[in-house]
């Protein structure tokens, strides 16, 4: 059950995506771009105080990380949480790896972790948690708006409706690849995915260029974020959670994921710049608008080989 467990995590991410986009609509949804310009967008960031405060008391609930209670020797208190998480029989067994690697090596450090024999599985862990951002899943996701209105030629009003029914999908197929992903096996959902992923773009550069943007252009928009939901979203993250030995795994999981982030940060930098430049919306431009769905193109196929090869 474990892919299906870890999965929760990106369900939990996608709800709140969900939750946010509800949220603005209600703002913002029924008045006009100069309201949301001067006032409206000033509630939408008041709104994050909520979320905020329900995660700092929320916090006091989260149990503690066995291994930490191990290593500070309140093996009790740990044997107590993998109980709960595992049932008595694998909470023993968990218990057992767990005191074992700490007798042989309690320092868990990242010099350790990016050395042999380790190295390895870190760089492959952490290029394929970087691919994630890669797709530009939060490119669309971010800049939901801005592609609606200025590249699908999406009325304002509607804009944020539409962000909506995006939302909406990625919950959809988030719930079918939990259903799926410890049925179909973590590999033959990416392949799928990816397919997906491309033609969905595919669909949206191809009206892009060739100036015919219509419903299609939505379509492949929204086929992009759903088969995004049920391969890359979900499945990094079990990946992730199975992949790395147990000696490292707390420190090999923060480089993958602080490198994740980074490469979230550089493509939500990257994203308007691109899609603004001359040499994709210039007037002679050969791309048309659609040079950043391309070199997510790119990327989605370098996952394919990366996922088969590694």
């Amino acid at each position: 059950m474990r892919g299906q467990m870890v999965a929760w995590y990106q369900m939990a991410i996608v709800l709140g995506f969900f939750t946010v986009f509800l949220v603005t609509y209600f703002i913002g949804g029924s008045n006009t771009d100069e309201y949301n310009n001067t006032e409206g967008w000033r509630y939408m960031f008041w709104s994050e105080l909520v979320p905020c405060l329900l995660f700092l008391g929320l916090l006091f609930f989260v149990p503690k990380s066995p291994r930490w209670l191990i290593l500070k020797g309140r093996e009790t208190e740990a044997r107590d949480i993998l109980n709960r998480v595992h049932g008595e029989e694998l909470a023993e067994k968990e218990m057992k790896e767990i005191q074992e690697s700490i007798a042989n090596d309690p320092s868990v450090s990242i010099r350790k972790t990016l050395a042999a024999p380790f190295l390895g599985i870190v760089i492959i862990g952490t290029i394929f948690s970087m691919l994630q951002q890669f797709t530009g899943i939060n490119a669309v996701l971010y800049y939901g708006v801005t592609i609606f209105e200025e590249v699908l030629n999406i009325p304002s009003d509607d804009s944020l409706r539409q962000q909506l029914l995006l939302a909406g999908v990625n919950v959809v197929c988030t719930i079918i690849a939990m259903w799926q992903v410890d049925k179909w096996g973590r590999r033959p959902l990416i392949f799928l995915g990816c397919i997906g992923m491309f033609l969905g773009f595919s669909m949206c550069a191809i009206t892009l260029m060739i100036d015919q943007v219509s419903i299609i252009s939505l379509i492949g928009i929204l086929m992009f974020v759903g088969s995004f939901a049920l391969s890359m979203g979900p499945v990094v993250w079990v990946v992730l959670a199975e992949m790395f030995p147990n000696a490292v795994r707390s420190t090999a999981m923060a480089i993958a994921v602080a490198m994740q982030w980074l490469s979230n940060f550089i493509v939500a930098q990257s994203f308007p710049v691109i899609a603004g430049s001359e040499v994709n919306k210039g007037p002679d431009s050969f791309w048309n608008g659609s040079l950043p769905y391309f070199i997510f193109m790119g990327f989605i196929a370098i996952i394919i080989i990366f996922a088969y090869k590694y």
